[in-house]
């Protein structure tokens, strides 16, 4: 959905030129404000919890064991 924000000139300068260092766009980092600040968006862990809610916890821990691979790249398995 659309939002429109009107911003300081000096802050919107700062924004674009922390978006054109880190390779992202304005609006990604304002969204990475927003959840630092209030949480909301949900994290792995919760969406983990929120998916197996029909599971045991043992059953909960047994996915999480077995998905934690998937947090580590090696950069060795990419031609």
């Amino acid at each position: 959905m659309p939002i429109s924000l009107r911003l300081p000139p000096e802050t919107n300068a700062r924004l674009q030129a922390l978006a054109a260092k880190t390779g992202k766009t304005k609006t990604a980092l304002i969204l990475e404000a927003l959840n630092k600040k209030y949480h909301i968006q949900k994290d792995r862990a919760q969406l983990i919890r929120d998916f197996s809610g029909w599971m045991s916890s043992a059953e909960s821990e047994v996915l999480r064991e077995s998905v934690a691979d998937f947090r580590i790249v090696n950069e060795g398995d990419w031609p």
